[in-house]
């Protein structure tokens, strides 16, 4: 373990000595459960262990921790919000039969669905609309280009758009 790695783990174990019990309360308040507040404080200390940030900068240590826990709250949220979509389409197409996917195939769809919904999340609104209601909700460009207000041709490009930036971003990964 080089220098600068000791020093930021010694910078990491103040910051948690001193601040720990703090984000726990404000975690607490902010979920409404222990649980869960315990979880995101781990993963909110992780975070800031795995980090490539420069800890000697940070001025205000709390706005530091409660930043990278926001976000984590945001990325659990959104996961969640994936992952029940997910499960209300399965139940929707399938019922409740014994074809249900396992824990293991619901993480990977999940994760998978999740990184797709951030690809997305760099498109302007109107292209990501029209791929999340043509291949999401399964409507017709004609559908599509009422509800947006744009023509079918447009409505065309637009799922062009994002399935080539989602493409793009695939292969990045």
């Amino acid at each position: 373990m080089g220098a600068t790695s000791y020093l930021k783990r010694d910078l990491v174990a103040v910051l948690y000595s001193d601040h720990h019990g703090w984000l726990l309360g404000w975690l607490r308040k902010k979920l409404g459960c222990s649980q869960r507040a315990a979880d995101m404080a781990h993963d909110t200390f992780v975070r800031v262990l795995t980090s490539s940030s420069d800890l000697q900068g940070v001025r205000e240590p709390r706005a530091f921790l409660t930043t990278i826990a926001g976000r984590l709250i945001i990325d659990d949220a959104r996961r969640k919000k994936v992952e029940q979509a997910y499960l209300e389409t399965w139940m929707a197409l399938y019922g409740d039969c014994a074809s249900a996917p396992s824990s293991e195939e619901l993480v990977a769809v999940v994760e998978l669905l999740t990184e797709v919904a951030g690809w997305l999340e760099d498109l302007p609104a109107k292209p990501r609309q029209a791929f999340i209601m043509s291949r999401l909700d399964g409507l017709s460009h004609a559908e599509i280009g009422e509800r947006l207000g744009v023509s079918v041709s447009m409505v065309k490009k637009y799922v062009a758009q994002a399935l080539l930036h989602c493409l793009a971003l695939n292969e990045t990964d």
